[in-house]
């Protein structure tokens, strides 16, 4: 089963290798792997993906939390959240697809963002099904390349991680139990 996790992390050298470094030390799969800085530019949130079951993720959880460089680490699937992964699509052009491919972007509301006489590249953004989807119907039109994103998740509602306003880390479950972050 694919887990979504999101990890509050200093930003400072080195820290991306060693939370790599600790799934590949364990024998464990990154699927997909995000980064980038937060409203706080000394943070960075990790968003990845790695299949396992409840016993495999609960382990890296814990694994991730003995990392001094890590803050804050949420295992998705005990909270409501939202995904999505940008993909770039370059597809064959020629006087009999062209007409096909534009309705399939139109369908998908994916944007043509770049045009060459025998080629288009295409931006989608969505979930994993939306884009398989959009991938499977553009196959057989000729798909040259695909660059993926990777998913970045982020909680529903009211819930975050870091509340950048007040710099304060924020506990998930019960009560909002608050650590200052400097």
């Amino acid at each position: 089963m694919d887990h979504t996790i999101s990890i509050l992390v200093e930003n400072e050298f080195g820290v991306l290798a060693r939370v790599v470094g600790l799934f590949s030390g364990r024998g464990f799969n990154i699927e997909s792997l995000t980064v980038a800085k937060t409203l706080d530019p000394s943070l960075s949130r990790i968003t990845l993906v790695t299949n396992g079951d409840e016993q495999i993720v609960e382990q890296i959880t814990k694994q991730l939390n003995k990392l001094i460089c890590v803050i804050k680490v949420v295992d998705f699937k005990e909270t409501p959240y939202v995904e999505r992964e940008m993909t770039l699509v370059k597809v064959s052009v020629d006087e009999r697809t062209r007409a096909e491919i534009l309705n399939v972007v139109n369908i998908f509301r994916a944007k043509v963002i770049d045009v060459d006489p025998r080629s288009y590249v295409i931006e989608i953004t969505g979930n994993d099904g939306k884009i398989s989807a959009f991938i499977n119907l553009l196959k057989p039109l000729g798909i040259k390349e695909i660059v993926r994103t990777g998913k970045v998740a982020i909680q529903r509602g009211t819930q975050v991680l870091i509340d950048s306003a007040r710099g304060e880390v924020v506990e998930l479950k019960g009560k909002a139990k608050k650590e200052k972050v400097s």
